[in-house]
């Protein structure tokens, strides 16, 4: 890894802004609502397009990065989304009510566009700027810290700068995104000639898409709906103690911010310990991320039993640590065992997965809130079981975490292609 911290700590960038870009626009949404005149399912929509659209670019995105080069991909997304956020700055400064509205809408559709393009290609990036797996697997935990630490920040920010105008997060995006694209350009290098990705036609390289998903879908799959899962309960329950937090606690703006970050502080913490302790043993990163789905199920079964705000907050926090230590584990596992050169497009597939959570979580626990407290937490729980499930019966890396894996069968994954591909 050294050397290589400055291209590190660009990249690790762009999911901390990516994030804040979208969680920051949370804690005024109600403002934005009454600056506006619109309605609460019109302002849900200014969070739900910004997912929506990247669910459907994520994968195109890989496949260009793929056959053209991450960096090639990531720098125009960042221009794009910076494009979308000075959209939606002009529209709330010129323009008033629903017009203002319609035009906000479009510039969070363009920087969801954006979005797809710049964090999804992070994951595969980090396997190709790395040759050792241990620096892969520090370095995917410092993006997880990274992309953790902007939910933890977004609450916080967001409500601050809503104090002082209530369109100052729309501000504040483009800015960050250009300040991104200059770390990018001067501190990512370009890969040297021989690590350039191979120009595949569409139809060959669909069919090795197609090749690696029955080759290794069951593990692959099982994965994607892992990392679903944990951005499915961790929006689902901020969303839950964001409610709660105002309509039952009168707590509101920053406080409310301080409160929200509590579980995502130690979410972030959890994922930079965990990135760092996994190196490049699979078996302990199939284990420990095992044991964060188990703490996961067990937080939200002992959360069910009890509605106080001092033991919600501390039994969701638990959570947080569950999922802090799981999802960079599935990082590393996804981005460890598929080459270089289909990297890109497996890992946005997975990103798709986690944007899907992402959009599921605040309507489905709204809907259940109306069922009461037991029924929206053993949901949770039960969702949770799923993924400690999957966890142990279908990723099954190399026994022993060995860098010479055995053949495939069943979902077993192969022999190593990082060592595959250096042998080149």
């Amino acid at each position: 890894m050294k050397g290589k911290k400055g291209a590190l700590v660009a990249l690790a960038s762009i999911p901390l802004i990516m994030t804040l870009g979208n969680s920051m626009l949370l804690p005024i949404l109600p403002q934005i609502s009454n600056e506006l005149g619109i309605s609460a399912f019109q302002v849900s929509m200014i969070i739900t397009v910004y997912g929506l659209i990247a669910i459907l670019m994520i994968p195109i995105a890989g496949y260009l990065s793929d056959r053209f080069g991450r960096k090639k991909v990531i720098l125009p997304s960042l221009i794009i989304a910076a494009i979308g956020g000075a959209g939606c700055v002009a529209a709330a400064w010129f323009m008033n009510g629903v017009s203002a509205y319609w035009v906000i809408l479009a510039g969070r559709f363009i920087q969801g566009i954006g979005a797809a393009g710049a964090f999804p290609i992070v994951i595969p990036f980090i396997g190709d700027l790395f040759k050792d797996e241990k620096e892969v697997s520090k370095g995917l935990g410092v993006v997880e810290t990274s992309n953790t630490f902007g939910k933890v920040l977004s609450p916080i920010l967001g409500a601050y700068l809503g104090t002082v105008l209530w369109y100052a997060p729309f501000i504040a995006i483009p800015i960050l995104c250009l300040i991104s694209f200059g770390l990018v350009v001067f501190l990512v290098k370009k890969p040297e000639a021989e690590e350039q990705p191979e120009k595949k036609a569409l139809r060959r390289f669909l069919g090795e898409i197609k090749d690696i998903l029955h080759e290794k879908g069951r593990w692959l799959y099982a994965i994607f709906a892992i990392g679903g899962i944990c951005m499915f309960v961790t929006f689902g329950v901020l969303f839950y103690l964001s409610e709660t937090l105002e309509a039952k606690y009168n707590l509101h703006g920053s406080s409310k911010g301080f409160v929200l970050a509590i579980p995502l502080a130690l979410l972030c913490l959890a994922s930079y310990g965990s990135g760092k302790i996994i190196g490049q043993n699979k078996a302990l990163m199939k284990w420990l991320g095992f044991g964060g789905m188990v703490l996961l199920t067990a937080a939200m079964v002992i959360t069910g039993f009890n509605n106080n705000i001092f033991f919600m907050v501390g039994f969701l926090s638990l959570s947080g640590i569950g999922i802090g230590v799981a999802l960079p584990c599935m990082d590393a596992l996804i981005t460890e065992s598929i080459e270089k050169e289909n990297r890109g497009t497996i890992t946005s597939l997975y990103s798709s997965m986690r944007f899907i959570g992402v959009a599921l979580g605040p309507p489905v626990v709204s809907l259940l809130m109306t069922r009461g407290h037991w029924v929206l937490f053993g949901t949770m729980a039960a969702v949770g079981t799923v993924g400690g499930l999957l966890t142990l019966f279908a990723v099954k890396p190399s026994e022993g975490g060995n860098k010479e894996d055995k053949p495939m069968k069943s979902g077993k994954i192969r022999s190593n292609p990082l060592q595959r591909q250096r042998a080149r």
